[in-house]
């Protein structure tokens, strides 16, 4: 039998089969470099941070579905509530002027027809126009917070003054009711609160609230009544959002106070409506609203 010659891995026998020579093979690889090294690190790192990254990014967007627009908005000052709308209703109703209309430029809008009404409702609030004993306000709340709460709003009074004389608007079908609203205040009460008009003097916010999410609407009609004096107010909503409460302050229309005056007892000048064009012309002043029960 021919015997097999050595090679550099083992012994080679017949048909060159390789027979181990039991040596460790490991010796023979070549060892890791500092490039191989590096590759590895890198890898390591690029794995550790898409993981660390998708994470993140998990747990960003649970926070931003969650409370992300909410914590954005305080940050940017945004209220939690905003006022859609607002409105008075004057249509048919007696009005009074605090102070008579004097300035050519003034009485030709009030005396005018076919008056810009944007004019006639500038002209009107430079005179602090005002309804007579009662008034109908109509107020849309949008909520701004993902939840949010309002637990109270009321009436904070501005001015308190004798009622207003100055002169005196006839629409001339004026009956001095107002719709049924769904809360009522009585400004001549102490403290002013809204109620409804079957329990005035139940606070209706102390066992009920309005719950709102973002975008929602709610639509409040607000009756107010008072006739022992001149008033000027606005209304003052607490919201609570996240335990947090705040106050957010509604205006009238144009951001001017709500005006509401009681009859006084005479008034300087009197006007009724035109008719058909607009405007007003003079009316005797002892045809006017002096009392309650007349308005």
């Amino acid at each position: 039998m021919a015997k097999g010659r050595r090679s550099k891995t083992g012994i080679t026998g017949k048909k060159g089969a390789t027979v181990d020579d039991g040596r460790d093979k490991s010796a023979d690889q070549p060892a890791a470099g500092p490039g191989d090294w590096k590759a590895a690190r890198a890898w390591m790192a690029g794995v550790a941070s898409a993981t660390l990254i998708a994470a993140i990014g998990v747990v960003f967007t649970a926070w931003y579905t969650t409370s992300g627009p909410d914590t954005i908005d305080h940050i940017r000052g945004e209220p939690p509530l905003t006022v859609g709308h607002v409105a008075v209703d004057y249509d048919e109703r007696p009005l009074v002027l605090r102070e008579p209309v004097t300035t050519p430029a003034d009485r030709a809008i009030l005396l005018g027809r076919g008056a810009d009404p944007a004019d006639v409702a500038a002209m009107l609030a430079r005179h602090h126009v005002a309804t007579i004993g009662d008034m109908t306000t109509t107020v849309v709340l949008v909520g701004n917070r993902s939840s949010l709460r309002i637990i109270d709003i009321k009436p904070r009074v501005l001015t308190r003054a004798p009622p207003a004389q100055g002169a005196y608007l006839n629409p001339g079908s004026a009956s001095g009711q107002t719709d049924t609203v769904e809360l009522i205040a009585d400004l001549d009460r102490r403290p002013v609160r809204f109620g409804t008009k079957k329990e005035l003097r139940t606070p209706y916010f102390r066992t009920k609230q309005i719950d709102l999410k973002r975008d929602e609407r709610v639509t409040l009609s607000l009756s107010i009544v008072g006739e022992t004096a001149y008033y000027e107010f606005d209304l003052v909503a607490t919201v609570l959002t996240a335990d947090r409460s705040e106050e957010i302050v509604i205006h009238g229309p144009g951001g001017v106070p709500f005006r509401l005056t009681g009859p006084a007892s005479s008034y300087r000048t009197a006007y009724r409506a035109a008719g058909y064009g607009g405007g007003w012309v003079p009316m005797p002043t002892d045809q006017t609203c002096t009392t309650s029960d007349k308005c």
